[in-house]
């Protein structure tokens, strides 16, 4: 049985569209395209996790953080009020600097674990940065190959608020609530990537 991974964001997407909608017609008025506010999402992405993580500042991080993936939303909405709609490339750089932009908040966590001399922790972190990544590139490479990998417990959007929210709870003073959240994701993920290898061989086998 499919999950669907998309509830959640289907009901939040118009919301959020409406919100960002004043600040995307500022950034087309400036000239400033799509690929240009995927990057600067990216680039703030990547500084905040990897300078505010280690330092232990979790909660400042995630807010901060939060702050940029919105900009996930905001690139389809300048895209839109730019008259230029979405593109091949776009597609391709938006889920390439996804990839990019995940790495740096786990990479984060894990400098984080690693201050603090929790070994164990650490690799766990290390484990749910891997695993997703082979989440992404299972579906990838099914699509690539013409198949569908599309389900999941772990997608992205689960594990970036999983992983965000016990960031800042954690940061808040809320015990174990980060190590939880990165047992729960590195499981989750690893689960995941089972589901899309069994889907992929099941439809391998009725060709």
């Amino acid at each position: 049985m499919a999950y669907d991974r998309t509830a959640m964001l289907k009901l939040l997407r118009p919301a959020m569209t409406r919100i960002l909608t004043p600040l995307g017609r500022a950034l087309v008025g400036r000239g400033i395209g799509p690929d240009a506010v995927t990057a600067i999402g990216t680039l703030g992405t990547v500084v905040s996790a990897l300078l505010f993580f280690p330092m232990g500042q979790l909660t400042v991080g995630a807010l901060v953080i939060t702050v940029f993936v919105l900009f996930d939303l905001l690139d389809g909405v300048v895209a839109r009020l730019g008259g230029k709609g979405g593109s091949t490339w776009g597609a391709f750089l938006d889920s390439t600097l996804d990839r990019v932009a995940d790495a740096a908040i786990f990479a984060g966590l894990i400098l984080y674990f690693i201050s603090r001399h929790d070994t164990l922790m650490a690799a766990v972190t290390l484990a749910c940065l891997i695993a997703g990544a082979l989440v992404s590139y299972a579906k990838a490479r099914a699509e690539g190959l013409g198949l569908t990998a599309d389900v999941g417990l772990a997608e992205r959007p689960e594990r970036l608020v999983v992983a965000l929210v016990a960031a800042c709870f954690s940061g808040l003073g809320v015990p174990y609530i980060l190590p939880a959240g990165m047992w729960l994701l590195a499981a989750a993920s690893l689960f995941t990537v089972g589901q899309r290898v069994w889907i992929v061989y099941q439809q391998t086998r009725e060709r």
